[in-house]
């Protein structure tokens, strides 16, 4: 794609040329039009310059999905601001982390988070004052009172900004991923950031409507609801995702693109036939999913549900990647794709040397220029997951003969029991197809002859059998469609599986317990 020649386009370009056209419906059900979307958006940018932040400094956002959460993103886009997105769900003690090593000067929050904000600038000593709450807080500032008297036009000396995301944390503290920010205007930083949409065949105009039914907190989600409306497109944006009301706003507002992780279109297909038979989906033209390999029957029912609008790709919080779209995926069932556009894929063994076609070892992307990121003051980590000028993200998969890329799991997550790599996402694939199992979790616990061995924890539809009894069944389900190997030992039933509201696992909430014990009687 030839950046060099695309129209220039962006939010603010957009609304200041038609300020009447629809640009959000926020999770309370106002209708904000892009004049008052832009208008919310330039004066947080007057009132954090009138408190002192200027081009480079960082601002920090825990709250959750709202039209002001989204004003705050564009506002820092086009004032040259580093903006934090951070987890709502984190403790105070994590938030006040990201707050330190981020070298936030300003904060945002809400009455909903209001507690571990609270608690967080207790820990880290941030200022009260900078601290901007969106509702009644009787010990920080208000968004109210920084957006009072502040004007609505257009602020003076725009800059291109960047969103800091911070990785999830999986070994040690989580690392802020900071790419070097673009040397280009706003608008057209934003024009270059509609690119991946655009390789999907996703086209500027305001006849597009994008659902957001997912935590802004979340990299992909962030990246395609802002580039959403950099297309001119309108956004529907939900507080939390839920399946039959994703249903419920397609129908209602002829949704034409979502993104959506593959936890998502399992919960999608677990509807009752007769529910997702209520609803007209036929307005969708891409519905997009990424996160984690999707299981195969799953994505299948869904193609035969919403038709051929169904896309792929891999990708990362510090970049990617590769895709496919629903006649490529037929042809090579459970593929991620190829690369994009511009992007390489290469598959490493554990010495750095190259692997051939149909070898599993580790995925390494390659960076391009608009991809090249360092985590925030680590040197260490940015260069262990490098070789030469590609980087991972922890994967494990094999091109095949067409360089058609195949996820098998994270490298964190695989089990070695006996000697045998074993790939937990291949097994929790085939326990999501059974029909009382709504969600699943398969990891490695200790076993002194085997090293590792293989536990399942699920969760049953209402009035599914008794645990008890369930065992057996999923055991043998399991060993119809598995070699015996790679069956799991025991199985647990939970309630409730431990995700967040974008359907992300906290598997280590599971697993840790198990090697807790082990490692204190070894």
């Amino acid at each position: 794609m030839d950046l060099d020649n695309l129209p220039t386009m962006g939010f603010w370009r957009f609304a200041q040329q038609a300020p009447q056209e629809l640009a959000l419906i926020d999770p309370d059900g106002r209708r904000w039009t892009r004049g008052e979307l832009l208008s919310e958006c330039n004066k947080i940018v007057h009132g954090l310059r009138a408190r002192g932040l200027g081009a480079g400094d960082a601002v920090a956002i825990l709250m959750p999905n709202s039209a002001q959460n989204l004003a705050i993103l564009l506002a820092a886009l086009q004032a040259g601001f580093l903006v934090v997105p951070i987890n709502w769900h984190l403790a105070p003690a994590e938030v006040a982390y990201i707050l330190s090593d981020s070298g936030a000067k300003a904060f945002f929050c809400h009455t909903d988070s209001l507690a571990i904000a609270e608690g967080a600038i207790a820990e880290s000593g941030f200022a009260a004052e900078m601290t901007f709450c969106l509702g009644d807080s009787p010990n920080t500032d208000s968004y109210q009172a920084l957006l009072a008297d502040q004007s609505e036009h257009m602020p003076l000396d725009r800059a291109t900004g960047m969103v800091m995301f911070y990785t999830s944390g999986t070994t040690g503290k989580p690392k802020g991923v900071r790419r070097a920010i673009p040397q280009v205007d706003p608008d057209t930083a934003a024009t270059r950031f509609t690119m991946l949409l655009m390789l999907f065949g996703i086209q500027p105009g305001d006849d597009n409507v994008h659902f957001c039914g997912s935590p802004l907190y979340h990299t992909a989600v962030a990246n395609w609801t802002t580039s959403s409306l950099h297309l001119g497109h309108s956004v529907v944006m939900h507080e939390r995702w839920d399946a039959e009301a994703m249903l419920r706003a397609i129908e209602q507002y002829r949704i034409t693109t979502a993104h959506v992780v593959p936890t998502q279109l399992i919960r999608l297909t677990k509807l009752p036939e007769q529910t997702r038979a209520q609803y007209d989906v036929s307005t969708m033209r891409h519905m997009l999913h990424t996160a984690a390999p999707c299981p195969v029957e799953i994505k299948k029912t869904i193609i035969d549900w919403f038709g051929p609008c169904v896309y792929e790709y891999y990708a990362s919080t510090e970049g990617g990647g590769t895709l496919v779209d629903t006649a490529d995926w037929l042809r090579y069932p459970g593929t991620v794709g190829k690369p994009w556009p511009g992007a390489d894929i290469k598959i490493f063994d554990d010495d750095g040397s190259e692997l051939g076609v149909n070898q599993r070892g580790t995925i390494y992307m390659l960076m391009t220029e608009l991809s090249r990121f360092e985590y925030r003051d680590d040197p260490a980590k940015t260069a262990n997951g490098r070789i030469g000028d590609y980087f991972t993200a922890g994967d494990i998969g094999y091109l095949n003969s067409e360089g058609f890329l195949f996820l098998c799991d994270r490298k964190i997550d695989m089990i070695i029991s006996g000697g045998a790599n074993i790939y937990p996402a291949e097994i929790e694939s085939v326990l999501i197809g059974h029909p009382q199992v709504v969600d699943c979790c398969v990891f490695g616990i200790p076993n002194e002859e085997w090293g590792e061995e293989i536990k399942a924890v699920v969760q049953l539809a209402p009035g599914a059998e008794e645990a008890s009894l369930i065992s057996h069944q999923l055991f043998d389900f399991c060993a119809e469609k598995l070699a015996r190997m790679k069956c799991p030992k025991t199985f647990d039933v939970v309630k409730q599986m431990p995700r967040d509201p974008n359907g992300k696992l906290y598997k280590r909430r599971l697993r840790d317990p198990y090697w807790q014990s082990h490692d204190r009687l070894v």
